[in-house]
């Protein structure tokens, strides 16, 4: 299940697929947020309000901000039901049609990740070490297209912005998911919430149904800084990574299995693979600053 997106037609395009604004929570009119992507080298992103009852279940129109260099998603985020320490759901729902109907009575997470998926959605679990997510939720949750791993306002908001733990458990344990990096941005005057996670999608047009294939098909990978420019990889033999400069690539897999390169200034690195031991792997590139830049699961069967 190898989908890796580096020799797929197309070129990379930026976006940002989690923010918000005044129609829910944010601080800033929906236009504005779309100007700050566009003027800040982001190619799309997705505006998704929270869709609760006290906001009018809003469900954003956001098509006037498209021109022929930056376009849009239709999205919003899902709540529906209680995780199994008490939060609401927070689903990332990207893609979905302007006429989605509000939760319906009784409907729990499940049953709302799945219409979302059904209406052609993009449907990630939000956040999962911010709300402390346990194996027993992303089970429950049933099939949904990715994890959010990178979260840019936990950052400040309770130093939870890294839920890496949680998705190798279930990638371990035999789970498959995508996984992806977002902002969340909200504007709010003590969080610097502005362009600390994103996606790179691959995608022969900047149009949003060749973007939303594209996330589903896993043609993607995230980034809070470096770049990675191709991966190869053959099982039990080696993994081949060209990058922006890093410090630090690893490819790490189930449990403790991991095989790392350091050095300064990398930009291409090959890891032996030989004694790796799992059936699965991701790639990590680490740069100076500290910034990562992940793939998605590499499925080896």
């Amino acid at each position: 299940m190898n989908q890796l997106p580096f020799d797929k037609p197309g070129r990379f395009w930026r976006g940002n697929l989690h923010s918000h604004s005044t129609r829910s929570d944010g601080r800033l009119e929906p236009e504005e947020v779309a100007r700050r992507y566009a003027a800040n080298g982001y190619d799309f992103f997705a505006l998704t309000e929270h869709f609760l009852e006290r906001y009018d279940f809003p469900i954003v129109d956001t098509r006037p901000f498209r021109n022929e260099r930056f376009t849009t998603l239709i999205g919003a985020e899902l709540h529906a039901g209680e995780t199994e320490l008490g939060g609401m759901w927070h689903l990332l729902a990207v893609g979905l049609p302007l006429d989605f109907a509000p939760p319906s009575d009784g409907e729990d997470g499940a049953g709302l990740a799945a219409r979302a998926r059904a209406a052609g959605a993009f449907v990630a679990a939000a956040h999962p070490q911010w709300y402390c997510l346990t194996e027993r939720d992303l089970e429950a949750l049933g099939p949904v297209d990715a994890i959010e791993v990178y979260n840019g306002v936990a950052i400040d908001h309770n130093d939870r912005a890294d839920s890496w733990h949680i998705t190798d458990i279930m990638l371990g344990r035999g789970r498959r998911y995508w996984v992806c990096a977002a902002d969340d941005f909200h504007h709010q005057s003590n969080r610097h919430d502005f362009a600390r996670g994103w996606v790179w999608v691959k995608s022969e047009r900047l149009e949003p149904d060749a973007l939303l294939a594209a996330l589903k098909a896993g043609h993607f990978y995230s980034s809070t800084g470096p770049q990675i420019h191709d991966v190869q990889v053959e099982r039990g033999k080696r993994a081949v990574v060209r990058c922006s400069p890093a410090e630090w690539v690893f490819a790490t897999g189930k449990g403790p299995a991991s095989v790392a390169a350091q050095g300064h200034g990398l930009m291409e690195v090959e890891l032996n693979l030989e004694k790796f031991t799992s059936p699965y792997c991701r790639i990590t590139v680490r740069d100076a600053h500290g910034g990562r830049a992940w793939t998605n699961p590499i499925w080896f069967e």
